[in-house]
């Protein structure tokens, strides 16, 4: 069911696909319709909240009322191709929900590669180490490879799908190891999968090293985390 906004403002639908079904279309390469329209689907996970936008769509992710993202998305004054990233909305769905955020991140895909990666690793398999811990407050399924001067994350984060993360110490920096780690990752993601990740709009170093690494950007993404227990 679809319902047209006043004035010129977004058309909401509530979905038939899933957040899955959504963004493993996404994957390759089939977007929602670029209409201006946003998309509300439920949560997968308790965890994971939040708005993809893509080309002319938005896809938000929530297990609040659609009627109520309905209502606010229509009493903004703004692009509706902009609504469910403008900044108002973002703030009324992080105070209705009493989630906080980070940044709004390019969102990008890179299609797995055989073999083994191209780089020395070692797995790093003690459950407290602090770089697993951090990465378990936002996936599950966690695994944490070491490279000199790295490290590379990958785990399953929204919808399930693979996500990877990269860490390189400053002292060896724009030597090209973000790309290696970001490589890496293609070859670590078991099954086949496509491999996700998150880069902030802002840091271009990050941006500049997953592109190079063959990530592609298929949208933007704000994440809502849960409340800190």
């Amino acid at each position: 069911m679809a319902v047209e906004h006043h004035r010129a403002g977004p058309t909401v639908t509530a979905a038939g696909r899933t957040l899955t079904e959504i963004l493993d279309a996404a994957a390759e390469g089939h977007f929602p319709p670029a209409d201006g329209g946003t998309t509300v689907v439920p949560q997968e996970h308790p965890r994971d909240a939040g708005v993809i936008a893509f080309t002319a769509h938005s896809v938000v992710f929530t297990d609040e009322d659609p009627d109520w993202v309905r209502s606010t998305l229509a009493s903004l004054t703004c692009d509706a191709l902009a609504a469910a990233m403008n900044a108002r909305f973002l703030a009324a769905l992080l105070d209705r929900t009493g989630r906080t955020t980070d940044t709004v991140d390019l969102l990008t895909v890179a299609d797995p590669l055989p073999g083994d990666p191209p780089l020395e690793l070692r797995e790093i398999v003690d459950p407290d180490h602090p770089r697993v811990r951090r990465a378990l407050h936002r996936r599950d399924d966690v695994r944490v490879w070491a490279a000199d001067g790295g490290v590379v994350i990958l785990g399953r984060g929204v919808a399930g799908r693979w996500e990877t993360a990269i860490e390189v110490d400053e002292g060896v920096r724009d030597r090209g190891l973000g790309r290696e780690l970001a490589v890496a990752a293609r070859h670590l993601v078991p099954g086949g999968a496509p491999v996700w990740s998150q880069q902030a709009t802002g840091n271009a170093r990050s941006v500049r090293a997953f592109q190079a690494a063959g990530y592609r950007p298929v949208g933007a993404e704000a994440l809502l985390l849960p409340p800190a227990r």
